[in-house]
């Protein structure tokens, strides 16, 4: 955290938040334990709002879903160092990142932000070793259960299942980096073991105890 943030803290009378990043593969089930997490969680959870460049799809709200921005935008925040983490969806062209100023305010307020990114986003913010976040890999138990869930959403080609599983495959390679490994069975169990996990995370972090 930056001086700035220390005193933004201190100004508010707020304990620090801390920084939670969670990934795994498409499949893995991650944004319904995430959604979960954020409702059942007895802890202050805030989930950070990924910028992006694609269109808003039908129902979506910019500063809820994503935070909307065109093209030349991004590009200016990205060569100006304001996003954490940042990367091009290849074959779309369309840009996602996450906001330093965001995940910044959040933490200074004392609230714990979550980041639901990639490995690839993931490992960058790791680059930055003054965030301390905590790390959480979600899976569903290995491939051969992840073939199983992706083919029974019945809703892509078989190209694209298997371009999934490829990518799946590379990033399950990067588990040892994270600190956590949640195996997703059942969503309910997956939330409450992670609940547990940021609680305790809490109990034994320098800054809450008085």
């Amino acid at each position: 955290m930056s001086d700035g943030d220390r005193s933004t803290s201190e100004e508010t009378g707020a304990t620090p938040g801390r920084l939670i990043i969670i990934s795994g593969p498409s499949g893995a089930g991650k944004s319904t334990v995430v959604s979960r997490l954020l409702t059942q969680c007895d802890l202050p959870l805030k989930l950070s709002v990924s910028a992006t460049t694609r269109p808003p799809r039908p129902g979506e709200i910019s500063g809820e879903d994503y935070l909307f921005i065109s093209d030349e935008e991004f590009q200016r925040r990205r060569e100006a160092g304001e996003f954490l983490e940042s990367k091009e969806v290849f074959g779309l062209g369309c840009w996602y990142g996450t906001l330093r100023d965001q995940v910044a305010t959040g933490l200074a307020a004392g609230q714990w932000v979550i980041l639901e990114i990639d490995v690839q986003g993931a490992l960058a913010v790791l680059d930055q070793k003054e965030l301390k976040p905590i790390t959480l890999f979600i899976h569903p138990g290995g491939m051969d259960e992840l073939e199983k869930r992706l083919r029974a959403r019945n809703t892509e080609s078989e190209e694209a299942i298997c371009a999934r599983l490829e990518t799946a495959s590379a990033e399950m390679r990067y588990m040892h980096r994270y600190q956590y490994e949640i195996i997703n069975g059942s969503v309910d169990a997956a939330v409450a073991e992670i609940c547990q996990i940021l609680k305790d995370q809490k109990e034994n972090h320098p800054c809450s105890k008085s």
